[in-house]
């Protein structure tokens, strides 16, 4: 079929695209920043369409010719009015499908058994399927309660919790029953309910072999990941947004992200009436919580994750904009901070090395500083750095780096500089981005560092000036560690010459890549 996906940058679309053109489907991606999908491995054999939800000319050009359309989008981490603009999108996409003459929408909704006291993000989802199904185009809704998988917003809450606490106070929801699910399953049952031929509507809850309550799926993965017992108790007073900002604290996902988390959590998310009908429809073995479990742990300790909660737009940035140093972002004020360093490494051993920064390695100078910039951060409501990196040795566009987001990367070339450019995610009183270009210099190569930032009024502008002494101790001293530290790349046995650091024209990547997200989850 020809198949178009809304949401492929996010944690679900990003896998399911691979397994529909494994399907023999021709796909066709809509993505307000393009940019964000040029690193995937199956880039190349997709079609991209650049444009907004929101945007009828984006949605008439992406929805031509399609047969079929899956709708993955939602904000998980939208603001106060995510669900308003959540219907909106949803109003627009049934109007221009009905417009095109698709033949289904495909919804990944969620899943509660308690409607009346559902959280406000479940009731958007099953608000965001009833607009849908009001247009003229029939609906196949798949209901998903906690989704087990590398990657996973929820898996990595469970991780961190019980990895961190070896005791845990926790509210009345760890005993709320909970159907969870492998990724791999949400994803065959996605490309399966494609054999559906019918002018009806249709609702599927989909869910894995076990009900357990959160207690129980806590203290599973501590036995599964060769922790000791975890003591859980269990208090009435803790309420789901106190609840929210703890696990905000303890984990990398912020509150924002944990907050719909824990609401799901409140009541049971149990399959109505069981998932026999979709296990008819698309048959198949279902995993259970603990395979999950092993498989997405066998995933991160591998470092191959291919998708991730990391890569959700929480800032709200949208797409990259002008570059830096365009003066419509401050009305012509952008403070910077230059530094350069020799190496007498290579080019490609000192982007390897620049590549390589943040994430569990840390920053190349005063770590402790960036640390404290991050807890500050997550103080004020920040992500703060333990959001870390999908991989330790590859970046692409649209990456998370602990508070940054990878704007730009291009591997040096005959001529052409390598360039990193980071864009800054944390709280500020402007905008911030850091720069690297490596480029050859006789035999070695120089990198030339910058830190820019366009200040937001008065308080922007006393912000820059009171960290000026830090940078003048950070900045100079980053520059020429990345500098050392290739040339010590660079002599050690066998040494990286050429590295993948971006996947966007290694076709060898690919290869590598898909039987790997076949098998794990």
């Amino acid at each position: 079929m020809r198949v178009l996906v809304l949401g492929a940058t996010g944690y679900v679309g990003g896998r399911l695209v691979p397994l529909l053109l494994e399907a023999g489907h021709e796909v066709r991606c809509l993505a307000r920043d393009p940019g964000k999908l040029g690193g995937a491995s199956w880039a190349p054999k997709v079609e991209i369409v650049e444009g907004d939800l929101l945007s009828a000319e984006a949605l008439d050009e992406a929805f031509e010719d399609i047969d079929v359309v899956f709708h993955l989008v939602h904000s998980m981490a939208g603001g106060t009015d995510f669900a308003r603009h959540d219907r909106q999108i949803a109003a627009t996409v049934a109007r221009a499908a009905a417009a095109a003459g698709i033949g289904r929408i495909v919804y990944l909704g969620g899943l509660t058994s308690d409607d009346a006291h559902s959280s406000e993000h479940m009731r958007s989802r099953a608000e965001v399927a009833d607009v849908l199904r009001d247009g003229s185009v029939p609906v196949t809704e798949l209901r998903a309660a906690v989704i087990i998988g590398s990657g996973s917003a929820s898996f990595e809450m469970l991780r961190n919790l019980v990895e961190v606490l070896p005791v845990m106070v926790t509210p009345r929801w760890v005993e709320s029953r909970v159907q969870p699910i492998a990724i791999r399953d949400v994803l065959r049952y996605l490309v399966g309910v494609l054999v559906v031929d019918d002018d009806e509507d249709h609702i599927y809850d989909i869910g894995g072999p076990d009900v357990l309550t959160y207690r129980q799926m806590m203290r599973t993965y501590a036995e599964v990941a060769q922790l000791p017992r975890r003591i859980i108790i269990g208090v009435p007073l803790l309420t789901p947004r106190l609840s929210s900002h703890w696990v905000g604290l303890v984990t990398p996902v912020p509150p924002s992200i944990a907050k719909p988390l824990v609401d799901s959590l409140v009541v049971d998310a149990v399959a109505k009436g069981g998932t026999s009908e979709i296990e008819r429809l698309v048959p198949g073995e279902l995993l259970d919580y603990r395979g999950a479990l092993q498989l997405a742990l066998a995933r991160v300790r591998d470092h191959e994750v291919e998708t991730s909660w990391r890569e959700a737009d929480l800032a709200g940035r949208g797409p990259a904009g002008p570059e830096p140093g365009d003066p419509s972002w401050s009305g012509g004020t952008l403070y910077s901070d230059v530094r350069s360093a020799r190496s007498t490494a290579s080019a490609a051993e000192l982007f390897w090395a620049v590549c390589g920064v943040g994430g569990d390695r840390g920053w190349p100078s005063l770590n402790w500083a960036w640390r404290l910039r991050g807890m500050l951060d997550r103080i004020v409501g920040g992500i703060g750095l333990r959001r870390g990196r999908r991989d330790p040795d590859t970046l692409r566009v649209g990456d998370a780096l602990d508070f940054w987001r990878v704007v730009a990367v291009r591997k040096p070339a005959a001529g052409q500089p390598g360039v990193l450019r980071l864009f800054a995610e944390m709280r500020l009183p402007g905008k911030a981005w850091l720069e690297f270009h490596v480029v050859s210099d006789g035999h070695g190569s120089r990198l030339r560092q910058r830190a820019l930032f366009a200040p937001k009024g008065l308080l922007g502008r006393l912000y820059w000036w009171s960290l000026a002494p830090f940078h003048g101790m950070i900045f100079p001293a980053m520059a020429n560690t990345l500098a050392r530290s290739a040339e010590r790349t660079a002599t050690s046995s066998g040494a990286p010459t050429t590295q993948p650091v971006v996947r966007d024209d290694a076709p060898a990547a690919a290869d590598r890549d898909r039987p790997r997200e076949r098998r794990a989850g």
